[in-house]
């Protein structure tokens, strides 16, 4: 199990993110391999992860998987401009067939599962600074996304570095997103299906 503070910060792209995988290669950061995630979120039955915006996911992936905590928002939690700061509580899991099994534990004790999401990942890192990834995030049913995230120990100077690696990358006049992709997927569902009852009501 891991902890650390997770600063990150999220824009939406107006492509597939090739408009900025040059400036990041020029940069010196170097890409690892694409990776389809599939995320599946929880929420207890007393508690509304979404009005909280708490966060309990088990992550899979390919041969790994995990257990994800983040705690509900607060004033100190979000900061200007959308930037995200949070102990994250990981579990490493032995394998990725074991995301099953997490999920049916989770079930089993009484979290009520809210939504799956699958995206597919390319992550950048830079050999110069530890703890920083640059992500570009192809989201299924909603779009794409590059979320820049800073992981350390504490939090100091980790929103200042943030905007600093957006400044580089020529990204920093995208539009923001401050939901995470489990309330972006959840809403463009509710959307598509608001819309298909108003088509039914009109024949």
């Amino acid at each position: 199990m891991t902890d650390t503070i997770e600063v990150e910060r999220k824009r939406e792209l107006p492509d597939d993110g090739s408009s900025i995988t040059p400036l990041l290669a020029e940069l010196g950061y170097v890409a690892e391999a694409s990776v389809t995630e599939i995320d599946t979120y929880y929420s207890r039955p007393d508690v509304d992860y979404m009005k909280t915006v708490e966060c309990l996911r088990v992550r899979h992936r390919g041969d790994f998987a995990e257990i994800t905590y983040k705690p509900a928002s607060n004033p100190m939690t979000h900061g200007r401009d959308d930037v995200v700061s949070k102990i994250e509580t990981n579990v490493i899991l032995r394998e990725g067939e074991q995301a099953p099994t997490a999920e049916r534990l989770l079930t089993s004790i009484g979290m009520r599962e809210l939504v799956r999401v699958e995206k597919t990942r390319t992550s950048y890192r830079h050999p110069d600074t530890p703890g920083v990834t640059v992500s570009i995030d192809i989201v299924s049913e909603v779009g794409t996304f590059v979320e820049t995230e800073v992981n350390r120990a504490t939090a100091a100077g980790a929103a200042e570095l943030v905007e600093q690696i957006e400044k580089r990358l020529g990204i920093a006049g995208h539009p923001t997103v401050a939901l995470p992709y489990r309330d972006l997927v959840l809403a463009q569902r509710g959307q598509r299906h608001l819309t298909t009852q108003n088509r039914g009501q009109r024949k």
